[in-house]
């Protein structure tokens, strides 16, 4: 007999952790059993712990033996067992999933939308990039989570800019949440450019990667975004040829002599080293790297400050680099699954694995921005203040406003930065690698 959970059962008001969301599991012979949880495994030291333990705790308490994993994004290997499972229709109950690739499996995932019925319910509607990238064909296919879930604007030695750029980064973007309208109308690309230019001069050029990771194509898909230049409009169309397309590139041409040498081999932890390690004055990435320098460099640790990124022509944007939890339709348990994933998205939940995490994860919901940890944050004191998008800083996602199918191609491809290699690495003229990024794109439309 398969007991189901309904919208009425969604909203009952059962408490799991904090007293208002749940979704309860039904007790009695049909509690017992087994869920499987494949987790990412997260940048940040000590972050892992609290979500396993919460697990622990919604399986004591609903009698049911949970096994988690903890799956490595190095080599792809998240991405992998994703792929695998949804072929094998085996493996995890739930799984962890990385921005696009919800939509990938979504005829393989469990819809969630009385699951997300009660989350929305108590923390109002999810940002616009979560409902891009976990909605699809009019159903939820999976929960956004905050664990992982964050956004990556720069990182920046306070010591090597005022000595080698000439700015105090906080007083730019202070510790009270405050930021001086001067300097910061004057945080732009072009000024970028200029300290990247002073800051190679002096030995420590900043540490942009340049490949097709995750960390490489999120921060070249917020440089185009605040040009305008896209690869692929709302309604399919390539978009790539374009006046925009074309200043961008002609500042990447400027830009990636300036970086430090093989960044077009880097992979997501190479940024965090040449931070930590003081190679380098500033990166483009969440604060993983300040939590590692804090526990294995704390000198370094004391001179970094995060703050919001460059505008360009159409606005100052950050990259939103989103994780969801899916459940498979194959899994046997979905119920408890379901039970299992509103219990982690609870306030309380989600403010312990903030917490963790260092303030690393930024929950895709406006309501839990506001936990005290990015304000706390040592040393040094307000170094995360600036974290959260703030002012006039929205949040994009690299491949929108493409349709999913296609968009999800353009960032697993990293067309950008292949295209951007092609002009500044291969010889090519800027024109030849707009053609090149179209062909890829075209097919992109043919598969």
């Amino acid at each position: 007999m398969r007991i189901g959970v309904t919208r009425r059962s969604v909203l009952r008001t059962t408490a799991l952790a904090t007293g208002t969301l749940s979704l309860p599991f039904m007790h009695g012979s049909y509690a017992a059993g087994k869920l499987a949880v494949g987790f990412w495994d997260h940048w940040v030291p000590g972050a892992n712990a609290p979500i396993e333990a919460l697990c622990r705790e919604w399986g004591a308490k609903e009698k049911v033996d949970v096994a988690v994993d903890f799956i490595t994004s190095n080599g792809d290997k998240d991405l992998l067992t994703l792929m695998a499972e949804g072929q094998a229709r085996a493996g995890h109950d739930i799984l962890s999933i990385t921005s696009w690739y919800a939509g990938g499996q979504a005829e393989k995932l469990e819809p969630v939308d009385d699951v997300m019925a009660a989350i929305i319910a108590e923390h109002g509607k999810p940002s616009t990039g979560a409902e891009y990238l976990g909605h699809h064909n009019g159903h939820w296919v999976a929960v956004p989570t905050s664990f992982g879930t964050t956004v990556s604007p720069p990182c920046a030695r306070i010591d090597y800019f005022k000595e080698h750029v000439g700015l105090d980064l906080t007083k730019m973007y202070s510790p009270s949440g405050v930021p001086d309208k001067d300097l910061v109308d004057k945080w732009t690309w072009d000024f970028f450019l200029e300290a990247a230019a002073k800051c190679h001069k002096a030995g420590v050029p900043f540490g942009m990667p340049m490949g097709t990771t995750p960390d490489a194509v999120n921060w070249v898909g917020t440089m185009f975004t605040a040009h305008g230049a896209q690869m692929v409009d709302k309604d399919g169309n390539i978009t790539v040829k374009s006046d925009a397309t074309r200043q961008v590139l002609e500042w990447f041409k400027k830009a990636v002599p300036l970086f430090p040498a093989g960044v077009f081999a880097w992979n997501d932890a190479s940024n965090n080293k040449a931070l930590i390690s003081g190679q380098s004055a500033l990166i483009m990435n969440a604060p993983s790297a300040w939590a590692v320098a804090k526990r294995d460099a704390p000198k370094i640790a004391e001179q970094l400050w995060t703050f919001q990124p460059p505008k360009g022509p159409k606005g100052r944007f950050i990259t939103g680099i989103y994780r969801f939890l899916g459940i498979w339709n194959f899994s046997p348990n979905k119920s408890a699954a379901k039970s299992l994933l509103a219990f982690l998205s609870t306030r309380a939940a989600v403010e312990r694995l903030v917490t963790a995490s260092q303030g690393f994860d930024m929950p895709p919901f406006d309501k839990l921005q506001d936990f005290p940890v990015w304000g706390q944050a040592e040393p040094p004191k307000g170094t995360l203040a600036n974290f959260p998008p703030r002012g006039d800083t929205m949040v994009s996602v690299t491949g929108y406003p493409a349709p999913a199918k296609i968009g999800v191609q353009i960032y697993a491809q990293g067309t950008a930065c292949k295209m951007i290699a092609k002009c500044t690495q291969d010889g090519r003229s800027i024109d030849a690698a707009m053609d090149f990024a179209a062909t890829e794109l075209e097919s992109f439309m043919r598969s």
